[in-house]
């Protein structure tokens, strides 16, 4: 056997097993390794029978006396009674629904039982513990240690699991080290193949919090490695210095209808400085809900507009770029300066002559000629045929496009705002985010990228009043809600729309089982939702829906006549998330919010409280979980987005806060973002190596391996 033996030719490994495996990403002896525990179980204690007391996790060593089957009418279910005993007493044993275990464990079997005991009149007992057969030749697989448990699909079990890692774990010691020696002893990291080795049968806490540490590292360190690299090579390249036209940014800062809140103007000035330098900018821009990132962003390409370079923002969804291409028209009335919208749907310029409608031609050649100073759109910009100036652009004095913005960049892939930079050459690059993020932490996350962040809302805002409805209040909240649409207000309902994918043959898509938020509770979909509504809840309101099947331009409509009011309440899934402003909306009812975390959940409650109106978030769910309670009460009374994301962050993990599933820390088994001396750690490591990196062939190697599976700019 060796690391590239497949999974199929492992004991008790047939070819439904081999898939299931597959699933998770475990195809051979080598993926096994690294498909690493998300928690453990300490049956670590073995502990006398006579000395069990009730509720303590323990391992008990014994001899089975009696073991047989029994039907319980009542649980309607078959029972597996079992006695155990030792030197010190006997225990009664309890399974439920696993009447093959009598094949398994027979009277006179030397057994381990591993579980929390419980205890009634009769006394102590064993409720469905682990087992397995003591064996003096082999250390124990499933109790008597800390034993680890897997995140698992349907159809596979725990011990499964455990027992094919037991086939391989001996392949550890031969992972070849690829850190420096220097890097080992600085950091105090033991060997890889130690850490692997004990991640999967550690000897006791010190152990794994040891192995832990290292994987993490590991993890952490290749992360800010490439990190490092990217930062290191675009400062080679050189950009287009974009002057600070002072007078005009000003004049235009004095024409605002408001006043620039303090780290607005930090934010704007921050950027302004980056622009002006002669090596590409390649910044975030981290704001909360409403915080007014938008108008940042047009001081940056008015700009650059003023520096005759073209500027081009990238939005998510067509609703979003038709409004930042309303807002800056609105925000850029004359000032010279022309601005078009490209998405698949709408293809529209407004310059000193007005706003006109385009034919997809004749924009794509205002683009290419230059005659547009700003461009909006979705990833229809992605396109070949979208050519800025930059890219041969005509002999009419074309602009080469000088800045990039991305809104809402983790809708994006990296390669697609690869594609979106290469439009121009070496262009300046601005991402921005709604999902808060505390500056100490995206300076470690985000080698690579400077940080700028708006943590202060506009002057006059109101706090959203949000309240968690039980299921007997339900009727008060729909009450309320009527109550603000007669009174001239609109509503917003969010559902989440979960639908059960079916495959060809009929299975259920895989789904893991051990998400942390799955729930039983009927999963609320827009169009049950709607007809609920405008049939029995709200009969003589005007209810619209909306989600993202529906056609383009439907879609567009659908906002357009919300904004317009005529329509009372929009039904919709999450595609309202991000950017719809409809200052006369007070109400968001969020349906199912169990099924949201608490950055998204945030990111509806911005939806509305964008005027002087009091603004209200409802959030209804059918779970009873105490863990969703807990979590929507901390929602129910946090509206800093900054805390808010910091604890979505511990709940669910970066893939779901930061939406960065196609990046590397989607990719990270082990370390998390809250792992802040790691981090540090990593990043001094990273940025010592880099610059000698050619010395180190173990870590190029790694870095091309890894490269090979993890996705990043």
């Amino acid at each position: 056997m060796n690391l590239q033996t497949p999974i199929s030719e492992l004991t008790r490994v047939g070819k439904t097993t081999a898939k299931r495996l597959s699933y998770l990403g475990v195809k051979n002896a080598r993926d096994l390794l690294y498909y690493f525990p998300f928690r453990y179980e300490d049956y670590s204690r073995v502990v006398k029978i006579s000395d069990l007391k009730e509720g303590e996790m323990v391992t008990v060593k014994g001899q089975i006396e009696l073991i047989a089957n029994k039907r319980s009418f009542r649980r309607r279910t078959n029972v597996t009674e079992a006695l155990v005993s030792d030197q010190s007493g006997s225990l009664r044993v309890v399974w439920f629904g696993q009447p093959f275990i009598v094949n398994i464990l027979k009277p006179g079997d030397e057994v381990l039982l591993s579980g929390k005991v419980k205890s009634d009149i009769l006394g102590a007992q064993l409720v469905s513990p682990t087992y397995e057969k003591f064996d003096t030749r082999h250390s124990a697989t499933h109790t008597a240690r800390l034993v680890p448990i897997y995140p698992v699909t349907a159809g596979l079990t725990q011990k499964q699991i455990r027992f094919l890692v037991s086939q391989v774990i001996e392949l550890s010691k031969v992972i070849p080290e690829w850190l420096p020696e220097k890097i080992l002893e600085d950091e105090n990291l033991i060997p890889l193949s130690a850490a692997l080795h004990s991640l999967h049968f550690p000897v006791d806490q010190t152990d794994l919090k040891q192995s832990a540490g290292r994987l993490k590292f590991d993890e952490l360190f290749l992360l800010q490695l490439k990190a490092e690299l990217s930062r290191i090579n675009k400062s080679r390249l050189v950009a287009p210095a974009l002057e600070f036209k002072e007078m005009e940014i000003k004049a235009f800062v004095k024409k605002l209808p408001f006043a620039l809140t303090n780290t607005q103007r930090i934010s704007a000035w921050e950027i302004l400085q980056d622009l002006s330098r002669p090596s590409p900018m390649n910044r975030l821009l981290s704001g909360d809900v409403g915080s007014g990132k938008t108008v940042v962003a047009a001081m940056a390409m008015y700009n650059a507009a003023l520096n005759n370079h073209q500027a081009a923002l990238m939005a998510p969804t067509e609703i979003l770029a038709r409004q930042h291409f309303d807002s800056l028209c609105r925000l850029l009335t004359g000032s010279g300066v022309s601005v078009g919208l490209f998405t698949r749907s709408q293809k529209m310029a407004n310059t000193q002559e007005g706003q006109i409608i385009l034919t997809k031609k004749s924009i794509l050649e205002k683009i290419d000629s230059g005659h547009l100073d700003i461009i909006i759109g979705t990833h229809a910009l992605l396109t070949e045929k979208v050519n800025f100036s930059a890219k041969g652009g005509s002999a009419s004095g074309g602009k080469n496009l000088g800045l990039v913005i991305v809104d809402e960049q983790h809708r994006f892939g990296v390669e697609q705002r690869k594609v979106i930079k290469t439009k121009g050459e070496a262009v300046h690059f601005l991402s921005m985010t709604a999902t808060p993020i505390p500056r100490s932490l995206a300076l470690m996350l985000y080698g690579d990228l400077e940080v700028s962040v708006i943590n202060e809302l506009p002057a006059g805002r109101k706090k959203i009043l949000t309240r968690l409805v039980e299921p007997a209040k339900r009727d008060k909240a729909y009450a309320f809600i009527h109550e603000q649409v007669k009174n001239g207000r609109q509503v917003f309902v969010v559902c989440p729309l979960i639908e059960e994918k079916k495959k060809e043959n009929g299975e259920d898509e895989f789904v893991p089982i051990n998400y942390p938020f799955s729930s039983s509770v009927e999963k609320k979909s827009v169009m049950t939702e709607y007809q609920k509504l405008s049939d029995n809840i709200f009969p003589d309101l005007r209810i619209s829906y909306l989600h993202g099947k529906m056609p383009s331009a439907d879609k567009s409509k659908v906002m357009s006549d919300f904004k317009a009011g005529v329509f009372d309440i929009l039904v919709s899934t999450s595609v309202v998330e991000v950017g719809v402003d409809i200052p006369n909306a007070s109400v968001m009812m969020i349906e199912g919010a169990d099924r949201f975390g608490l950055a998204q959940l945030h990111q509806f409650r911005g939806r509305v409280g964008r005027s002087v109106h009091q603004s209200y978030c409802f959030l209804f769910t059918d779970s009873f979980s105490s863990r969703v309670k807990e979590r929507l009460s901390f929602f129910e009374k946090a509206s800093d987005g900054f805390k808010l994301a910091e604890k979505d962050l511990e709940l669910r993990g970066p893939g779901e806060v930061y939406g960065t599933a196609q990046s590397g820390l989607a990719n990270l088994r082990l370390a998390k973002m809250t792992d802040f001396e790691i981090i540090k750690k990593a990043r001094e490591a990273a940025r010592e190596i880099a610059p000698n990196l050619e010395k180190f062939s173990t870590i190029v190697k790694k870095v091309k391996e890894w490269e090979t599976a993890v996705h990043l700019e």
